[in-house]
């Protein structure tokens, strides 16, 4: 039942991601404009997953992941959003059953997951597509986890059974028991690493389990010890108290004195064996953040000590941990980026170190009474800190999304400690009603959340949403300014897209970005001039930005200049060697010149990146034509029809080299197609009335090139006039 009511109340509270678009904010490269993950799984696009250090990241199985729901579902957002939902729940399900197992406490695991279910600060890691880093990873958390305490569980059995009867339980190859079951542990935190290495504190957290719930740290007694305990208390019960006789009691060996245990050497004879046990997972963790270091320092993510001096790095994650906190209990004002603010005033930072500082000598002090809150509040510190700062990855301050595995921590906190606390709030006097106002307070805590959530979840509609919130909520942003004039330029609202452009460029003179997308613009405009001047900008910023190169000689091509455009596609294509849409526009240049070798070259190049680029089997398939190979082009007219059934442009194409080889009749079955598609071409109109007049149609031709010139064909009104027709 509680399992029921937490999974559904997640879908209530998160079913509006069913509504949401696809975001401009690191989806296109992740998704929508990712070729590898576009073909879907292949042998290829696994091996790319595996050696591609692309958006900074390394995490193959993300990307994995992303290529079967293109597979499954194409480029349908809907179905990629409730993937993310569906192992949001998962997630849930798989931490109640671990708590539970670990406590015995159905209750209050019910109540950790459901604030972990429920919480608005989890939204962006479901709503976001980009994010499936986040949930996925989390799942193998989660599964880890479980295997952990199974393990756990099943080793203590094992020690039991080889201290009764001396055998050590084997499997069926002969190896230990717990060797299996300590390898699922390793096999799964290996796959939450590929998913996103913030996992890497993960050993940190077990450590954390075997302190409690698992209680670990405690000494293994013997049996002799065991026994010795129970004779103590049956020697200390007031049925078997002499009088005047403490705590000693008498065996057949003499008497046996209490003793205290050295509290020092039970510290470190406990620990040392647990330490050992996860080295493997240690291991694992070193050499998952020396990789992400690495791929994030090349591709540029890890921010310079120039641009965030270490002193303002550690200001901003201890203020960030407070944020963090504030955000928990009051969730308002959360967006999708929040600004870093750079250097912060004194009392801020200082401020905070005291608070966490209090808090840390105040868990420290209950431990032995409460140890739910020194676990909760190091789970919470401990595995933020990979994302708090300290190695600044990207410009935002914070996000809302590294606290999906975090918030555990806090939550674990809030179940175990409140009934606690609350049991000195007149703990003789109204018992049921003090557990009858938790229960309501719960309830009522938890119904707030689900609505926060829904309406959180609501603005991730799409781009304009998402970023008008954002903006109002943290304060003026280039970057998100940037996003959303580019999701007004892709609507059409160029002056809306240009005037957020220009606010960002105000906020920081060095964005390449924005100038580059502002170049953009105003090359749709019409206005190649401003265009190219915002391109030089951008790679004068950054000379290794390829896209600007690229859109640069674009413009340069539409200009005329041939040979500019082309030193400008080289360099786009020295700067991404996988960058097919550069090859593309390189191989049109060189078709436009002439140089047909050399353009089919490019497209090949271009079709080897990105197979399904439609485009560029037509542009081949054109300059085959050039070439008098007209087979090779009607080939590739037919792959860029079979990628896109409705590309009039293809049909028209293969039905011009179908009418050059006197196929008249399949010539116009294409143009067929092309007026059936788009029914203002005017060119498929004349060129189908120069077919039917082959074939001796003149009533069909005539009225073909009469609508050819109403759709302002000279070449159909030249034929007219000839013949002495009006149209």
């Amino acid at each position: 039942m509680i399992c029921l009511f937490v999974a559904a109340a997640a879908l209530i509270a998160f079913w509006r991601v069913n509504q949401c678009d696809f975001i401009n904010y690191d989806d296109p490269s992740y998704v929508i404009e990712n070729v590898h993950v576009q073909n879907g799984i292949t042998i290829e696009s696994i091996r790319w997953a595996f050696t591609t250090g692309y958006a900074s990241n390394w995490h193959p199985v993300t990307w994995m992941s992303h290529m079967l729901d293109v597979q499954l579902f194409g480029l349908k957002p809907q179905w990629h959003h409730l993937t993310n939902l569906l192992f949001h729940i998962v997630n849930t399900l798989l931490l109640f059953f671990v708590f539970h197992r670990m406590t015995k406490a159905p209750w209050k695991s019910a109540f950790v997951v459901a604030l972990f279910a429920l919480h608005p600060l989890h939204v962006e890691s479901v709503a976001w597509v980009s994010e499936r880093k986040d949930v996925l990873s989390t799942f193998f958390w989660m599964l880890a986890m479980g295997a952990y305490v199974h393990y756990v569980e099943h080793r203590t059995e094992d020690g039991r059974q080889k201290t009764e009867d001396g055998r050590q339980k084997t499997d069926i190859l002969g190896f230990p028991s717990s060797v299996f079951r300590y390898s699922a542990v390793l096999i799964f935190f290996g796959l939450g690493l590929m998913a996103k290495p913030m996992l890497v504190t993960f050993p940190f957290v077990l450590l954390l389990l075997d302190y409690w719930p698992l209680q670990r740290f405690e000494p293994k007694k013997s049996a002799r010890e065991i026994s010795t305990e129970a004779s103590r208390q049956r020697a200390q019960s007031p049925g078997n108290k002499k009088k005047g006789e403490s705590a000693k009691m008498r065996t057949g060996q003499g008497i046996l004195k209490e003793e205290k245990p050295a509290a020092q050497n039970f510290q470190w004879a406990s620990i040392r064996p647990l330490i050992w046990e996860k080295m493997p997972l240690f291991a694992m963790a070193a050499l998952s953040s020396i990789v992400t270091f690495v791929v994030q320092q090349k591709g540029g993510a890890v921010k310079s000590i120039e641009a965030f001096p270490p002193g303002v790095r550690i200001a901003n994650a201890c203020v960030s941990y407070i944020v963090y906190i504030g955000k928990t209990i009051w969730p308002i004002n959360l967006a999708v980026f929040y600004p870093h603010p750079g250097s912060l005033p004194l009392w801020q930072p200082l401020g905070a170190v005291l608070l966490l500082i209090a808090v840390t000598v105040s868990v420290i002090r209950t431990a032995k009474k409460l140890p739910c809150l020194i676990v909760g509040w190091l789970w919470f510190a401990g595995t933020l800190v990979p994302v708090i700062g300290i190695v600044q990855v990207g410009r935002q301050a914070m996000a809302d999304r590294y606290t999906y595995i975090p918030l555990i921590g806090l939550f674990v906190m809030a179940a175990w400690g409140i009934p606690e606390l609350l049991k000195k709030w007149r703990p003789n006097r109204f018992p049921t009603l003090r557990k009858e106002a938790l229960f309501a307070a719960s309830g009522l805590v938890l119904l707030s959340l689900l609505i926060v959530t829904w309406t959180q979840a609501g603005y991730w509609r799409n781009n304009i949403a998402l970023y008008d919130h954002s903006l109002k909520a943290a304060g003026l942003s280039d970057i998100i300014l940037c996003n959303r004039g580019n999701a007004y330029g892709e609507i059409g609202n160029h002056e809306q897209a240009i005037s957020d452009f220009d606010r960002a460029i105000q906020i920081n003179p060095d964005y390449a970005n924005a100038y580059h997308d502002r170049g953009v613009v105003y090359g749709k405009l019409g206005d190649r001039g401003q265009a190219i001047s915002d391109f030089d900008r951008a790679v004068e910023i950054n000379p290794k930005y390829a896209a600007a190169y690229n859109n640069r000689g674009a413009v340069y091509d539409i200009l005329g200049k041939k040979r500019q455009a082309i030193q400008d596609f080289n360099k786009a294509i020295e700067m991404n060697p996988e960058y097919a849409e550069a090859y593309y526009n390189r191989g049109a240049a060189y078709g436009e010149l002439g140089e047909q070798r050399q353009a089919i070259s490019d497209y090949d190049r271009a079709i080897e990146i990105n197979p399904k680029f439609a485009e560029v089997y037509i542009n081949r398939g054109a300059a085959y034509r050039e070439l008098g190979d007209r087979r090779q082009a009607i080939s590739d007219f037919d792959r860029a029809i079979e990628i896109n059934p409705d590309y009039a442009k293809a049909y028209f194409n293969r039905g011009v080299v179908h009418y050059e080889l006197g196929d008249q009749r399949q010539a116009i079955s294409d143009y067929d197609r092309v007026i059936e598609i788009n029914p203002d071409y005017a060119k498929a109109y004349f060129n189908r009335g120069i077919a039917y007049g082959k074939l001796g149609y003149g009533g069909k031709a005539i009225e073909d090139l009469k609508r050819a010139a109403k759709f302002d064909s000279e070449e159909a009104k030249k034929l007219l006039r000839i013949r002495g027709i009006d149209w």
